[in-house]
């Protein structure tokens, strides 16, 4: 049966309710694909990138199982950054809100005092954290996990390329072992299908949305073909061309995310960089100031782009052309949401034409080369 509206999704009038006032008009491909199966109690792994609403393929049925009158935690959500920890959370409780679901973020970089005295109060049902954070919470007795039914692991590709692979397995010793195992990875490398074949039933759905379905249709895709010591030249010019709009520059490195924003407040642009030697209190601060419009140039490495919380991108530039089709994919997909247009434009130099390349050949896009 296709699914059209959120209504044919046997969800509840007031789970709908809080969907229209969030604005949710009807599903995303991995909503109307996931919600049934996990509504059904299924384990699954899921392949979507960022952008086609996973965290409400996963928050809404959520919502839907868990008993918001016992006080346990019954649905546990980890996922590999602060910022994505934060904005979990925000949809969760947004998708609860008339069935006052309660939801606690736990992370590294705040008072984990301040987040055992919210756990005290034994008012939250779904818990969603850091790997480091949750196991931490655990070892010192204040994070009880054993009425757990639901399990997400949430870019989970993300989570073993950062290394929290032992820290996932300490954390599900904790939990009960009939629990619902949900899975969501952009990407399905075999480090992650071990991962599934490890904790999921071994009867696991999987589902794939193909990410040029979602992203590639959206968005005009422009790339300039340079000599590599005329890179941040190309940059400032592109940047004068579009004028004073929302924008992320991408790059490889943190150190050259550092220098690009560097030189560009150089040449009057108000610009700041992003990446993961930032503290907890800085990157908020950058982000909160570019949602505000402070500065309308971002520049970020990779490793900090999956876990952006921010709407309304203009521009992405690949100051640095990724090395995987993948990345590529994740970092345009910062543009175009909503239903509305976006732009992508790259800078590649004749040693990087491998990537180019390979970035055509896996998005069958139609990028306008500009030599």
């Amino acid at each position: 049966m296709s699914v059209q509206f959120f209504q044919d999704l046997s969800i509840s009038n007031l789970t709908l309710a809080s969907l229209k006032k969030m604005g949710y008009k009807e599903p995303t491909e991995i909503q109307a694909k996931a919600i049934p199966l996990i509504l059904q109690r299924k384990d699954l792994i899921a392949q979507a990138q960022t952008g086609t609403g996973k965290t409400a393929a996963f928050g809404i049925p959520i919502v839907e199982i868990i008993n918001s009158k016992q006080r346990k935690i019954q649905a546990l959500i980890l996922v590999p950054t602060r910022e994505l920890a934060m904005q979990v959370t925000k949809e969760i409780k947004d998708i609860g809100r008339f069935k006052r679901i309660f939801v606690l973020a736990v992370y590294g970089g705040k008072s984990i005092q301040r987040q055992i005295e919210f756990l005290q109060k034994a008012r939250d049902v779904v818990v969603v954290g850091t790997p480091g954070r949750v196991k931490d919470l655990i070892n010192r007795g204040h994070l009880k996990l054993n009425h757990v039914r639901i399990l997400v692991l949430d870019e989970a590709d993300r989570m073993l390329d950062m290394g929290f692979i032992e820290d996932i397995r300490e954390i599900i010793s904790h939990l009960p072992e009939e629990k619902q195992n949900l899975l969501f990875s952009a990407t399905m490398p075999k480090a992650v299908l071990n991962l599934a074949k490890e904790f999921l039933n071994p009867e696991f759905e999987i589902i794939k949305v193909k990410p040029e379905e979602i992203v590639i249709d959206r968005i005009k895709q422009m790339a300039y073909k340079i000599k590599t010591q005329n890179r941040f030249l190309k940059l400032v010019e592109i940047l004068k061309e579009y004028g004073d709009i929302k924008t992320i520059i991408f790059t490889q490195t943190k150190k050259v995310a550092d220098e690009v924003a560097y030189k560009l407040k150089n040449q009057g642009f108000k610009s700041s960089s992003i990446h993961g030697d930032f503290s907890q209190i800085k990157r908020e601060k950058v982000l909160r100031d570019f949602k505000a419009d402070e500065f309308k140039i971002l520049v970020a490495t990779d490793i900090a782009a999956r876990g952006l919380d921010i709407k309304g991108v203009d521009l992405i530039i690949n100051y640095e052309i990724p090395r995987d089709p993948d990345s590529y994919i994740h970092r345009i997909g910062r543009t175009g949401r909503a239903g509305k247009r976006g732009l992508a434009i790259s800078i590649f130099s004749y040693a990087e034409n491998k990537y180019f390349r390979n970035i055509k050949s896996r998005t069958q896009a139609n990028i306008e080369l500009i030599l």
